[in-house]
C-alpha cells in the first residue's frame, strides 16, 4: 500500500548536505602556494625567463632544471593561454534603424 493514505509526512529523512550532492571539500587550484605547478626546464638562463613568468602573473611553481629532460612547462601554458568567451553584438530590434546604413527601419530593410 502506498504511504499517502495512512501517513502524513516523509516517510525517509531528508539526505544531508554532503550526501546530497553538495561539495564542502574543494580542490585546491593549481598554480597556488599549496599546489604549485610542477615545471621542468633545461637551462639556467629558462628558469628566470619562466620565473619572471610567475611572479609577473602571481603564480607560484616548483622549477626543476634538468639538461638531459625535455622542457615540460605545459602547466603553466595552459593557465596563461585560456581561451577567451566570444561576444556577440546584438540584432537590432524591429524598429531601430538598419546597421547597413540605408536609414530606413530594420524591419523594413534588412529584417
Amino acid at each position: 500500500m502506498s504511504d499517502k493514505f495512512f501517513f502524513k509526512g516523509k516517510k525517509e529523512k531528508k539526505p544531508k548536505h554532503s550526501s546530497y550532492g553538495f561539495n564542502t571539500k574543494r580542490t585546491a587550484k593549481s598554480g597556488t602556494e599549496d599546489f604549485p605547478f610542477a615545471l621542468l626546464v633545461q637551462t639556467e638562463a629558462r628558469k628566470v625567463e619562466v620565473e619572471a613568468l610567475l611572479t609577473e602573473h602571481g603564480l607560484f611553481a616548483d622549477i626543476e632544471v634538468n639538461e638531459s629532460k625535455a622542457e615540460n612547462i605545459v602547466e603553466l601554458e595552459g593557465f596563461l593561454n585560456k581561451p577567451k568567451t566570444t561576444t556577440f553584438e546584438k540584432t537590432p530590434k524591429r524598429n531601430d534603424p538598419c546597421s547597413c546604413g540605408s536609414g530606413k527601419k530594420y524591419k523594413k530593410c534588412c529584417g
